[in-house]
């Protein structure tokens, strides 16, 4: 045996005592290092649990005393304070930690994506980047979810790029956070694009995202279409799929197709859970379908405000106004809390239906539970006064509203423009602009609308421009409205460029191109647009065939006239208003079949209205039917005796005949019954104001210059041919004072002042509120051709288009 001596020993060991003694330490080093190691593997797990809990300050407490920390240590305290929101204490540690992985950057940076920090979150993106480190797909999904709950289109689009670059392009997790991406940012085509070039790794999450984009963008055809499809393939839905579908049934009123999805709800077990349950009630209130959702509400374990909301609105559209307040009662007595959705639409559905009783009632509880601060309900508020006409209690609430955004102006417009205080509403459009508002769609259409009735042509081509200027995409709402705008100030070829650069057109698309050639003189030409839109496979509707009678009734065309009434009945199931009827009788007079005129009025259902009898009249007045005259003017003032419209037109028959005393007479009757006569009045606007002229008006701060260019004008179209028809001066005086009269009839004192006034080579746009008279007509025709101008009046009827000595009208009108 080898015998040594240990140092500082007196004591001898053998070998094998030496080594036992070694394997000993060792064992106990190693014992002692495994021991750390489960110490740090329980510290961790006891670390994650605390935020699990959200006890954060003891994770605090737990991380400080840590003696020794790994990476899963640093990462779980990056990502927990992240989630809670705690950045600062997020970016300490996390600058602490000693080897950042694309772990680390993806815990700070989902925490700044979860509280939508887009400027953090995209800048430690581009950091991680440019320090070399990867991201993983869950960074990339943080950041796209990101874009999509703030519609971040271009930080997106940006993001697109950097996946297709670096090869995420085929990771199904990530091309379905671009979907979702694309549908919350409202680009369906793009997000489309991308589902249909995934070959492989569509799951419920990828087709539950492009349903959820086509319900959203109002495409129900193509979800309920997505829906099947998904279904074919063997992909279940959720409770994620199901609402959106629910919600496409409800928009297309395919009570049917909702019906069988309801199937699917329960087959799937999905019945209880409470988003599916509120679509539901939503489904079957939109289709009509109460009973139903009535059920479904009455079987809700929790109580959802949303679903309680569907089921009023759903009594609101079919009338049953106080089934909804009483289930707004039950609501408030129950304890549900409302929302701020709640009362906007009943607000909406009162608006439509004009009932002030209950829109003032809803008022007051409103003002009882504390919502008349919340700009959704007071927005409404302002909506459903505006619309029920009372201006008073829309400005009242309007001017309470702290903060107005684009939907209070747009509310107050709205409600003038379906009001006809066309002139309020221009003046509220100015007010939101010098606010710094700017107009959406809707307060872009009223407003065109309202340029449109008064006709003002310069200011309907500022909001034109202004709204191209301001870079949102055009509308259906907002062409129709430009379409009509353009035809109403006499625009026609305006309104053909807007009506060809339309990517969609619906039937108020075809009905406006064809009023407006109407309108301007081209019946005929309005005719094709009517055969076309049937080929599109739109059908006319009520307001279509007033807009056909009408262009027949300008441009003579009986044959075609008795065709499309007759269509309108037997093709269409369109019964004939009073407008169509009006219309069709002023076809038939003015044609000169007056007998037939009046044997149709005796035909109508019901009792014919003033528009039918107006209509006859004025053709008599053509044609000069003295008999027929009478009897239409006396059952117009049976009908309304203070209308001075029956009293003028025969009062100026018999003045025209030389019946000087019936005149007279009709006159003497007209004052004793305090009936008023509407003075012909025309208007030429020149640099954005507005100069209105009265027969024999000396008013005008130029009158001087106005009467010494008449006189020219005259002088010179006499010598072109012009001979003054005095037969429309209707007073007893001598020839040479019926020619003075009719010199300086009204518009001719407009057309005098736009051409002293207005640009050699720009048209000149007159407007009068009643029937240009036929001697000035004519002087017109003449006036065009000898000042090289082109003239368009607008009278109370139809536009008339002059130039190089004709106009539009063929003379007819």
């Amino acid at each position: 045996m080898h015998i040594f001596r240990i140092k500082n020993s007196n004591k001898f060991y053998s070998k094998h005592y030496w080594f036992l003694r070694l394997s000993i330490q060792i064992h106990t080093q190693i014992s002692s290092q495994l021991s750390r190691g489960f110490s740090l593997v329980k510290t961790n797990e006891k670390l994650k649990g605390y935020f699990e809990s959200g006890h954060v300050d003891g994770a605090r407490k737990l991380f400080d005393k840590m003696p020794k920390r790994d990476e899963f240590t640093y990462n779980s305290m990056v990502a927990g304070f992240a989630n809670a929101g705690r950045f600062n204490e997020a970016k300490q540690v996390f600058d602490e930690t000693p080897k950042r992985s694309s772990i680390t950057w993806s815990a700070l940076i989902s925490g700044y994506c979860k509280y939508g920090y887009e400027d953090e979150s995209f800048d430690l993106f581009w950091r991680m980047r440019y320090e070399g480190e990867r991201p993983s797909q869950y960074t990339l999904g943080s950041l796209l979810r990101l874009c999509s709950v703030k519609g971040f289109l271009s930080r997106g689009e940006k993001l697109h790029g950097f996946i297709i670059k670096t090869g995420f392009g085929n990771n199904a997790f990530v091309v379905t956070g671009l979907v979702d991406m694309y549908v919350k940012c409202y680009r369906i085509k793009a997000a489309e694009k991308l589902f249909r070039t995934m070959d492989s790794g569509k799951n419920h999450v990828t087709w539950t995202a492009i349903i959820n984009g086509y319900s959203l963008n109002g495409n129900s055809d193509k979800t309920l279409q997505c829906f099947c499809q998904m279904r074919s393939e063997g992909i279940e839905a959720n409770q994620y799929t199901f609402p959106s579908v629910l919600t496409a049934c409800g928009s297309a009123s395919d009570l049917r197709f909702g019906e069988q999805v309801h199937g699917c709800v329960v087959r799937g077990g999905f019945h209880a859970n409470i988003f599916v349950q509120s679509a539901l009630v939503d489904m079957y209130a939109k289709c009509g379908d109460l009973n139903c959702a009535k059920e479904v509400l009455e079987s809700m374990e929790v109580l959802q405000v949303v679903a309680w909301n569907s089921m009023i609105v759903g009594y609101m559209r079919h009338g049953l106004e106080e089934n909804a307040l009483s289930l707004l009662e039950k609501m408030h007595g129950i304890g549900l809390k409302m929302d701020e959705f709640t009362y906007p639409s009943v607000l909406n559905a009162l608006a439509l239906r004009k009932d002030a009783f209950y829109g003032e009632c809803l008022h007051c509880f409103i003002i009882k539970t504390g919502f008349c601060d919340h700009i959704l309900v007071s927005n409404a508020l302002v909506d459903m006064y505006a619309k029920q006409g009372s201006s008073i209690g829309a400005l009242e609430v309007f001017n309470e509203i702290k903060d107005k955004d684009v939907i209070s102006w747009t509310s107050m417009i709205t409600g003038c423009t379906h009001n006809g205080s066309h002139e309020e509403a221009l003046n509220f459009f100015q007010r939101m602009r010098i606010a710094g508002i700017y107009p959406d769609q809707v307060s872009v259409s009223s407003t065109l609308s309202s340029c449109a009735e008064l006709t003002l042509h310069e200011l309907g081509k500022q909001v034109h421009g202004n709204y191209i200027k301001s870079g949102p995409e055009t509308s259906l709402s907002v062409d129709n409205s430009l379409l009509a705008m353009y035809a109403k100030c006499g625009c026609l070829d305006d309104a053909i460029t807007v009506f060809y650069s339309m990517t969609s057109r619906n039937v108020m698309s075809w009905t406006a191109i064809i009023v407006g050639h109407a309108q301007n003189g081209r019946g005929k030409e309005a005719l094709p647009f009517y055969d076309e839109m049937v080929l599109t496979g739109i059908k006319p509707d009520f307001i279509t065939f007033i807009g056909l009678l009408f262009a027949c009734s300008h441009a003579g065309l009986v044959d075609e006239g008795r065709q499309y009434f007759g269509t309108m009945i037997d093709a269409y199931g369109i019964q004939p208003g009073p407008d169509h009827y009006a219309s069709m009788i002023d076809l038939l007079a003015r044609s000169g079949k007056l007998q037939e005129a009046e044997s149709l009025v005796n035909e109508m259902v019901d009792k014919p209205g003033p528009a039918v009898w107006k209509a006859l009249l004025t053709a008599c007045r053509k044609h000069g039917n003295m008999d027929i005259a009478k009897r239409a003017a006396m059952t117009l003032i049976e009908l309304d005796p203070q209308d001075a419209f029956p009293y003028v037109i025969l009062s100026n028959m018999y003045s025209a005949a030389g019946r000087w005393e019936d005149a007279a007479g009709l006159r003497r009757l007209m004052k004793l019954r305090g009936v008023i006569k509407e003075p012909g009045c025309s208007w030429i606007e020149i640099n954005s104001k507005v100069h209105t002229f009265f027969s024999e008006d000396r008013s005008h701060p130029n009158t001087n210059e106005i009467y010494l260019k008449v006189n020219d004008i005259i002088r010179l179209i006499k010598e072109a041919g012009y001979v003054p028809d005095v037969k429309f001066s209707l007073h007893d005086v001598n020839e040479e004072t019926k020619e003075l009269g009719l010199a300086y009839h009204g518009e001719k004192l407009a057309i005098a002042f736009g051409l002293l006034y207005l640009p050699e080579n720009a048209p000149i746009r007159i407007f009068k509120n009643l029937r240009v008279c036929g001697d000035c007509h004519n002087a017109m025709k003449i006036i065009s051709k000898v000042f090289h101008r082109y003239i368009v009046l607008r009278d109370s009827n139809c536009f008339h288009h002059f130039k190089e000595g004709q106009c539009s009208c063929g003379d007819y009108w």
